[in-house]
């Protein structure tokens, strides 16, 4: 990582140049016109404007174009003073009417409730700082820190706070309680890009065998020297699951390497005596490790679909990506559950299109299933002439399941043309499509929902959901920024497999095809091909609802 690390050097080099020379022609800076902004939200009961931050933007251009003051804009905003505005950040500016609401009349004596007796003492959690504190028990940052004796903004995991009650104030040290901080520990993971090879999570451990040793191998720079964003996005999730299982009792070893890093390079040894391996990503490098270290405990090849090819040639590999023809399986197999007495099922291909990767798995899939089905096949050009055809393949009494096989966004999206223009016939009309045409932005999405389309997919986030919400307050707190899929990807992969490692010791991979669980972005269901590895089959369903709702159901 050394490499790595220099290149870091010289990125905030490069700033401070770039900072400096800002200063010097601070004349020529010219700031962006502030337009109040026509979205509004409620905050507490009160009617605040959410502005977007633009470039060139500054908080005294803000407040001036909202008629606010610096104090108001930070006390809807409690993080900003330490962040500063960030382009394209979204800030919650309170209207006139919600600062007069704020401010009480000095001529009206303000009511307090009465104060308790017992101190209400907050256990710090990392990812909390004194600003969420405050904000969840309605007091001031300055009256924790004095309740509390404290020297500064910075708190320590576990870290025993007495929370003032709202009207309470103290003021001299001879009034402040005996009850004040209890310092524990501090423990700190380090997630930027100049971290060390090796960490550590040193967290009291429930069983002393509860140990797992991981690698990860990620090219985390590019052949330019420059920080490989997709690849330190997984990096940061996968440091954030460490973090959590230790939190757990799982005490993890982590070593980190930087394949592009000529410099920093893994040892066959390393491998070897690690629990598991998380990377590299391409068939090459794969190729490379599974030559350079021969009788590895477990490699997991995450992101490249394409390494699927080597699983039946190394019993030690595991693939994550969920093969298409997999989701395909799937997507037959729903229909399958759901269809009922009087329903028709039609498959819809393109004609004289090239050989496609789809439509045979999906008429294999159909072949082999319960269902009997109606293959129905037309080009783009015959696209304006083919409803009536299809209406005669229709069903009156029940549901008419259609799967359509294919990639192509020109005929998927005359498709669903068609089929919009059957529902207006009063016709029950029910989508199956593969996962890609979820990407097709030529498509209305209107048009998907009023299909009730259903797909099966490698890759689902719901944002409902309280594990899914959990992750994203932690790496918010942790990372100040917005996770990526790949960190999603990355965070999922090393709890599941750092989790089974742990549970079941050396013989993990003896459990991994009964091991089926749910991740937040992805499903884990592996198979064994033959005497080679291991292929993930978990898929996630979602269907397109109507009022436009994506509802997961698997």
């Amino acid at each position: 990582m050394k490499g790595f690390v220099n290149n870091i050097y010289k990125a905030i080099a490069v700033a401070v140049f770039t900072i400096i020379t800002a200063g010097l022609n601070a004349q020529e800076y010219i700031s962006t016109p502030v337009e109040i902004s026509k979205e509004k939200v409620k905050i507490d009961g009160k009617v605040c404007y959410s502005h977007v931050v633009l470039e060139r933007q500054t908080l005294f251009s803000i407040c001036k174009a909202y008629e606010v003051s610096a104090e108001d804009i930070y006390r809807f905003n409690p993080t900003l003073k330490e962040t500063g505005l960030k382009k394209n950040s979204i800030i919650i500016i309170p209207s006139k009417d919600a600062i007069k609401v704020e401010t009480p009349k000095e001529d009206v004596p303000v009511e307090t409730p009465a104060k308790s007796a017992e101190k209400r003492i907050h256990v710090a959690k990392w990812y909390e700082d004194l600003d969420v504190i405050a904000e969840q028990y309605g007091v001031n940052v300055d009256d924790i820190i004095k309740a509390n004796n404290l020297k500064g903004r910075k708190l320590s995991k576990r870290q025993k706070l007495v929370i003032p009650y709202p009207e309470e104030r103290i003021a001299t040290e001879e009034t402040k309680s005996s009850e004040t901080t209890v310092q524990e520990q501090s423990e700190t993971i380090v997630a930027s890009a100049d971290t060390t090879t090796v960490l550590d999570a040193q967290v009291p451990v429930v069983s002393q065998d509860a140990k797992v040793n991981a690698t990860i191998l990620l090219p985390l720079t590019t052949a330019d020297g420059e920080p490989n964003r997709n690849n330190m996005d997984f990096y940061s999730g996968a440091l954030l699951a460490v973090y959590d299982m230790a939190e757990e009792g799982v005490n993890c070893s982590l070593n980190v390497f930087d394949i592009m890093d000529k410099k920093a390079q893994f040892s066959s040894d390393a491998i070897k005596g690690s629990d598991v391996v998380i990377g590299p990503v391409s068939v090459g490098d794969l190729t490379k490790v599974f030559f350079s270290a021969p009788g590895s405990k477990a490699i997991v090849s995450p992101l490249d679909p394409r390494a699927e090819r080597m699983v039946k040639e190394h019993p030690e590999m595991i693939q994550i990506p969920t093969p298409h023809v997999s989701q395909y399986k799937d997507l037959v197999k729903w229909m399958e559950e759901d269809f009922r007495d009087g329903d028709k099922v039609v498959m819809i291909t393109e004609k004289g299109a090239r050989q496609s990767n789809i439509t045979d798995p999906v008429k294999a899939a159909l072949d082999s299933s319960s269902l009997a089905y109606s293959p129905f096949s037309y080009s783009i050009l015959e696209g304006r002439d083919v409803t009536e055809p299809l209406i005669a393949l229709m069903s009156t009494a029940g549901a008419n399941r259609i799967i359509v096989a294919s990639e192509s966004e020109a005929f998927v999206n005359d498709v669903v043309r068609n089929l919009n223009l059957l529902i207006y016939n009063n016709l029950e009309i029910v989508l199956y499509a593969p996962s890609k045409v979820r990407g097709f932005e030529t498509i209305e999405v209107e048009n998907f929902h009023n299909t009730t389309m259903h797909v099966s997919l490698g890759y689902h986030i719901d944002y409902d959901s309280p594990e899914v919400k959990a992750f994203l307050k932690k790496y918010r707190a942790l990372y100040n920024t917005e996770p990526t899929q790949f960190a999603f990807q990355g965070y999922d992969i090393a709890r599941y497999f750092i989790e089974l490692s742990a549970k079941y010791g050396e013989n993990w991979k003896e459990h991994l095809c009964d091991s089926r669980k749910a991740m937040l972005q992805s499903t884990f269901m592996f198979s064994k091909q033959g005497s080679g590895g291991y292929i993930n089959n978990g898929v996630r369903r979602i269907i397109y609802e109507k009022g436009y709702a994506v509802k997961r159901v698997d």
